[in-house]
């Protein structure tokens, strides 16, 4: 193995923080930050921020962050503040969409780049669409995973049942369990995918044992919202802000998801940046981007241009 492949393949990220500013404060924002210097200049490459979903975190995103570091990128994966190493908010109404956005723009602002590319998971998606809709924005291509204007129903109430719910667990291993079973619809993963998706999100309690990663006011306003929603209606959607997007977008859908529906894909390749939709056989809400077969369609797309 040459000096080059060997530096590529024991590759980790650096742990970075920027302050942002929230109503009445700061806080700080953490990253971790993918370059393989064997591909030259960090500040010539091009760059690519992902940010995961409710109540992930930036570790979701080692597998495709390594492999897109390894073919020349700077990856920049942002805990959300109320999660992994980011500063948490005495106000739960900040755990939102509008603060997220203004998060990342201070984070691209740190980076010093004008342009980056996105991948967002479910709320990651949805805080990149919110982004890219804004006048100005530097998102240059768009990677959405299991994630649109429109939601369904069904994929909401399932996110009521757990979202919040922290459970204290005696060992490591007793809460990679029960988080195997929480996170079934991630779809079929070997013992090392696994290990990927599950030992990150637990953390050592104050008082002993492990417990999530997060803080449970994140639910917050997920409950206001679900609590004084109209059922009879659809549910809140954004396809305001997705006719407004002009970034070339490709989403991940897992053909068994219960909150992206077939219609609202199809809705959204004829609308807006009319984006193309590559489906994940056996795979529910969401892909993970760990196996091979589920990044190389983030890396031929983010490398066309």
């Amino acid at each position: 193995m040459s000096n080059a492949n060997a530096a590529s393949a024991t590759l980790q990220p650096r742990l970075a923080r920027v302050t942002c500013a929230h109503p009445g404060g700061l806080h700080q924002l953490a990253y971790r930050e993918w370059f393989d210097p064997s591909h030259g200049d960090r500040d010539s490459a091009p760059v690519v921020v992902c940010v995961h979903g409710l109540t992930r975190l930036s570790n979701d995103f080692d597998a495709l962050a390594r492999a897109l570091a390894q073919r020349g990128w700077r990856v920049v994966c942002p805990d959300m503040i109320g999660r992994g190493d980011s500063d948490r908010v005495a106000d739960p109404m900040l755990y939102g969409v509008p603060q997220y956005v203004a998060d990342c723009v201070a984070l691209v602002a740190r980076l010093g780049v004008e342009q980056i590319d996105w991948v967002g998971t479910s709320m990651g998606g949805l805080i990149g669409m919110t982004y890219a809709a804004l006048k100005g924005n530097p998102i240059h291509r768009m990677v959405l995973n299991d994630i649109g204007p429109q939601l369904d129903w069904l994929g909401l109430d399932r996110i009521a049942t757990y979202v919040g719910q922290v459970p204290l667990f005696a060992s490591i291993e007793e809460g990679m369990a029960w988080l195997r079973v929480v996170m079934a619809s991630f779809g079929p993963h070997d013992e090392a995918g696994w290990g990927l998706l599950t030992r990150p999100y637990l953390r050592p309690a104050p008082g002993g044992g492990w417990t999530a990663h997060y803080d449970p006011a994140i639910a917050e306003p997920f409950r206001i919202m679900m609590a004084s929603a109209d059922r009879q209606s659809v549910p809140p959607s954004m396809w305001h802000l997705w006719e407004m997007i002009s970034a070339p977008t490709l989403v991940l859908r897992g053909a068994e998801s219960d909150l992206l529906s077939v219609e609202t894909c199809q809705a959204m390749q004829s609308r807006g940046p009319k984006t193309r939709v590559i489906e994940f056989p056996g795979v529910g809400h969401a892909p993970t981007m760990i196996a091979p077969d589920q990044i190389e369609p983030v890396l031929a797309f983010l490398s066309e241009s």
